[in-house]
């Protein structure tokens, strides 16, 4: 719990508005999308840079420990208060006031409140969007302090790529303002310190603010399911279409036949399309994309695509062994309801690894090999953006076993993939979910001990105070 004259001097700093202490109220706030639900002291709801800074500065010189939230959409337990009732949720919803495009740079600086979807609705009517494609809707500060990847990042790359700039609050008494809102695309006058606030879980401030870099938006798309000869010709396949098809390739995710089996058996809008309704073993969706408008005479980018997967179908020991155009609406609905499907399958264990690319088919065929004698209560769901190496191996285990709610199990279950993957591998424990309380054991075991010194050193340095969730000493 925290003192009523706590809570009194911060209402005073942010407003009524801006203080939640009704336990009614916090409850959104302290509830994880995935995982274990925490008990916050109160919720903290600035509007504005200065605000973030007054309440920082303000906790910290009071001992408060602080969890910045951005949309709350995270996997880890990486934005939701522990159990304890001592921490403030910090929480970025109202910090939706600047929205500062820039046509003639291609970017746009605004505050880190807003949802992706109301950025790119915002971007649509110019031809631009922000290019992170992902399932879940996140707020940007979010997006950025987990440096999120999504289904594009073989042609766009992720989040740390697209940000040109950062305005941070500093977790020290002076609740410092770090501007690091730079709009320049080059810029080699120092240390570029808005990557260490990229990707860190908020542990080293809080981010309100950024510039990102926009994407001129896909006016032609063409979409292909492709099934592989084997698990062995999914690399070849993809070199294959990188080769012919160059910048037109945005997307090549996998999807195993029970991640496909799940979404179709739980998501009653989605369609069967595979010929006699057989799901094959493993599944790529491919997208092709530009960024005109259909000219006259131009070929037609369905039959772009048409045309080189005869091309590789012809070739010596084809990689393919069957394929087929559709549209792309149908074909990305089934593949943004793999998570939806799995998670009502039984009781979830996820894993977001990833790997060299030329690694991922062999982490997922050694598995299939070994989790049967290893632990047969699990079925292995997996699918990923083969595209990059990453690697969203969800597990599952029914809802009835007594494995559904053993905590041992599950440990024990991750112990085991992660010596695999990590260790026998040279994968990462966390591609795109950041380290969050459900990582924070594993990057402990596989950190390096003085890449820890060093990063605990620089936390102590910047933002002594306590925020976020993440130890990284």
């Amino acid at each position: 719990m925290i003192d009523r004259e706590h809570v009194s001097a911060l209402e005073k700093i942010l407003g009524e508005k801006g203080v939640v202490s009704d336990p009614a109220a916090m409850v959104a706030y302290q509830t994880g999308a995935r995982y274990d639900e925490g008990v916050a002291a109160l919720v903290l709801r600035p509007a504005s840079t200065e605000d973030v800074s007054a309440a920082v500065a303000y906790c910290v010189k009071n001992g408060i420990a602080l969890i910045p939230q951005s949309g709350n959409t995270g996997l880890v337990s990486g934005s939701t208060p522990d159990g304890s009732g001592t921490q403030a949720v910090l929480s970025l919803d109202r910090m939706t006031q600047r929205f500062d495009l820039d046509l003639d740079n291609r970017s746009l600086t605004l505050d880190a409140g807003f949802r992706l979807s109301d950025v790119n609705q915002r971007l649509e009517p110019h031809g631009l969007f922000f290019p992170i494609d992902l399932g879940a809707d996140p707020r940007i500060g979010g997006m950025l302090s987990t440096n999120t990847g999504g289904s594009r990042f073989l042609k766009y790359g992720d989040v740390r790529r697209n940000t040109l700039g950062v305005k941070v609050v500093l977790a020290d008494e002076a609740g410092t303002v770090l501007d690091l809102n730079c709009d320049l695309r080059k810029n080699n006058t120092g240390v570029d310190w808005k990557q260490v606030f990229i990707g860190t879980a908020g542990a080293f401030g809080i981010i309100t603010e950024c510039v990102l870099n926009l994407e001129a938006l896909p006016k032609q798309v063409a979409t292909a399911y492709l099934v592989p000869a084997s698990g062995a010709h999914v690399m070849p396949l993809l070199r294959a279409m990188e080769q012919r098809l160059g910048a037109y390739l945005s997307a090549f995710e996998g999807m195993s036949r029970n991640a496909v089996a799940a979404a179709l058996d739980h998501v009653p809008s989605l369609r069967n399309p595979f010929q006699g309704g057989v799901i094959p073993d493993y599944v790529i969706l491919c997208e092709i994309s530009r960024t005109w408008e259909p000219r006259e005479g131009e070929q037609s980018l369905d039959a772009v695509l048409e045309a080189v997967l005869a091309e590789i179908w012809e070739s010596d020991d084809a990689p393919l062994a069957d394929a087929f155009v559709g549209p792309a609406h149908e074909m990305w609905a089934l593949r943004h309801a793999l998570s939806e499907g799995v998670k009502h399958s039984g009781k979830l264990i996820a894993f977001d690894l990833s790997f060299r690319r030329g690694d991922i088919m062999a982490f997922c065929d050694r598995m299939k090999v070994e989790m049967p004698s290893a632990f047969p209560e699990v079925t292995i769901c997996d699918f990923g953006h083969i595209g990059d190496g990453g690697v969203h191996f969800n597990l599952v285990v029914p809802k009835d076993s007594s494995a559904a709610t053993d905590k041992e199990f599950e440990t024990r279950l991750r112990d085991w993939v992660f010596t695999i993957a990590v260790g026998d591998f040279a994968g990462s424990f966390s591609a795109e979910h950041a380290i969050g309380r459900k990582n924070q054991s594993y990057y402990d075991l596989y950190t390096d001990g003085k890449i820890k010194e060093l990063a605990a050193g620089l936390k102590a340095l910047i933002s002594p105070g306590s925020l976020g969730t993440v130890r990284f000493g």
